[in-house]
């Protein structure tokens, strides 16, 4: 039937694909994601991102707001007028990003380096560009495209009656919020947005040196990367800088005129309250250092001199309470997430906290009120997990296999734990899911059944009936139980006597094997 395999990728592509012009390069180019798409997908991740990436900076409001008037200003000489956002985001990596639709957030530790208002103006005008002309849309159609193959590739396999026997996969918005911005660009998008937000920062009143000098103070940073360690897993790690960009723009700016407003007092005015607090923030990060390498008497110390310094950063707070958390002390972590939520209530990091202390504490109910609030803010496998837990003691097995599923998609920790859980909860149901059976005759002609665990936990008491059944697959006749009372390690087989002694074979070739039990080793 090729005719048939030659409409349905015919149909396939059709589905996919759009020519348009970009509107900011006025190039002609695949598009199969429409801006409505768009603005949806910006909406979509913009908050559980944000979560991520340590949520609003909520210490100084006016610095987000200061940073959003300039980046509407350059929003308005774009050449596209989407619903731009613009946000500062509690987080010390220096770093910036945009989802598609417009969704632009700058972390405060990127805020510390700057010079002027210039400068800010090309990193949030280079932003603005990479959403106005849909890079991030795009790498989301080759994404698609990818996927669009695996399609192409099942339905041809589906023709050719073949089973492919393809897995999928299943992502979490939060985590594809986090890939959008990880996205390394091109050297062409990355020099299309330094090309188009110098020339919106033109426009918009600003002088364009500020592009200049930003990448020139990049490309030094990006020289002496051993002391710079913090750009390199933040804006360098998606926006490399060249001399490359540096010379381009020095082009541009020749093109352009140097001239327009820098800002510098103006920007000096707005970021000092922030570098007076950054010493606070340096000694939160030096305590999560030291907190991850386990040494939680210097976490502890560094993290109480980061609260003396500023009171009010409910992070702060949180961090105290994780590092009492890991000392296994649920009682003392307590205060500190209570204090956190209090004064930071819109971070999901305090409620997961608190939530897992009052589950060590024994107050399920408040417990599950945390998590909750957390799981709604960012699901994450932690929350996910101890739902789980909190449903299953209540006898809810249906929610707490929900909650399992979700919390065994990650590959961590709490993703194992609830895996085995899930299990737990499953087997006595389903444990043919977890147990893969087959049949082989010896040199004496006796049948010996093979029994492989297929689970990522070791299994025992598995329970296994010889059936016989006729042509139509009925069962006409059972054999006794087998029970294998050894402890099979995941991909563990072992070889037992079938019980059915010898058979002629034609009856062979009718006998199937019945997973009616298992257990989890414990």
């Amino acid at each position: 039937m090729l005719w048939l395999r030659i409409l349905l990728l015919a149909c396939v592509f059709a589905a996919l694909t759009a020519c348009a012009v970009n509107p900011v390069t006025g190039k002609k180019e695949l598009q199969f994601i429409s801006e409505a798409q768009e603005i949806k997908l910006g909406e979509q991740y913009y908050a559980p991102t944000r979560q991520v990436e340590g949520g609003t900076f909520e210490l100084l409001p006016e610095l987000t707001q200061y940073v959003n008037e300039v980046g509407q200003k350059l929003a308005a000489v774009s050449h596209r007028p989407l619903p731009y956002e613009f946000v500062v985001l509690n987080n010390s990596v220096p770093n910036a990003w945009a989802l598609p639709g417009g969704k632009i957030a700058i972390n405060r530790g990127l805020l510390t380096e700057l010079k002027n208002e210039a400068e800010l103006a090309a990193v949030l005008g280079h932003e603005i560009v990479h959403a106005a002309a849909r890079h991030g849309a795009r790498a989301q159609e080759r994404a698609t495209l990818l996927q669009a193959g695996l399609v192409i590739a099942q339905i041809g396999a589906a023709v050719g009656d073949v089973d492919p026997n393809m897995a999928g996969l299943v992502l979490q918005g939060a985590s594809v919020g986090a890939q959008l911005i990880q996205t390394r660009y091109s050297r062409e998008q990355e020099l299309e947005a330094d090309h188009y937000g110098m020339r919106y920062m033109k426009a918009a009143g600003y002088d364009p040196a500020g592009a200049v000098t930003l990448q020139e103070t990049f490309v030094r940073i990006a020289a002496e990367n051993n002391r710079k360690q913090s750009w390199l897993e933040g804006l360098f790690a998606t926006h490399p800088p060249s001399t490359e960009r540096v010379a381009q723009n020095k082009k541009l700016l020749a093109e352009l005129g140097a001239g327009g407003e820098l800002g510098e007092e103006r920007y000096a005015a707005m970021v000092a309250p922030l570098l007076k607090m950054k010493p606070a923030y340096d000694r939160h990060d030096q305590a999560v250092l030291a907190a991850q390498k386990d040494d939680l008497g210097t976490a502890r110390r560094l993290a109480r001199e980061a609260v003396e310094a500023l009171p009010q950063e409910g992070r702060f707070h949180q961090l105290l309470g994780d590092i009492e958390l890991a000392a296994k002390d649920a009682d003392a972590a307590l205060p500190h997430y209570q204090k956190a939520i209090e004064l930071n209530p819109g971070y999901f990091g305090s409620y997961l906290g608190a939530g897992i202390a009052k589950y060590r504490t024994g107050d399920k109910s408040t417990a599950e009120q945390w998590l909750k609030r957390s799981f709604e803010l960012l699901p994450t496998a932690p929350a996910a997990y101890y739902l789980g837990a909190l449903a299953k003691e209540r006898g809810d097995s249906r929610l707490a296999l929900e909650y399992y599923k979700v919390a065994a998609g990650s590959n961590s920790q709490y993703g194992r734990l609830a895996y085995t859980e899930l299990i737990k909860l499953d087997l006595p149901q389903n444990p043919g899911n977890y147990v893969a059976t087959a049949g082989q005759v010896d040199r004496f002609g006796r049948l010996i059944l093979i029994v492989e665990n297929r689970s990522p936990v070791p299994l025992t008491r598995i329970r296994v009936t010889p059936v016989l059944v006729d042509g139509a697959g009925r069962i006409v006749r059972e054999g006794t139980t087998i029970v294998i009372r050894e402890v099979l390690n995941p991909d563990q087989r072992i070889a037992s006597d079938a019980g059915v002694g010898a058979l002629p074979p034609a009856q062979l070739a009718h006998i199937r094997f019945r997973v009616d039990g298992a257990q989890v080793a414990q």
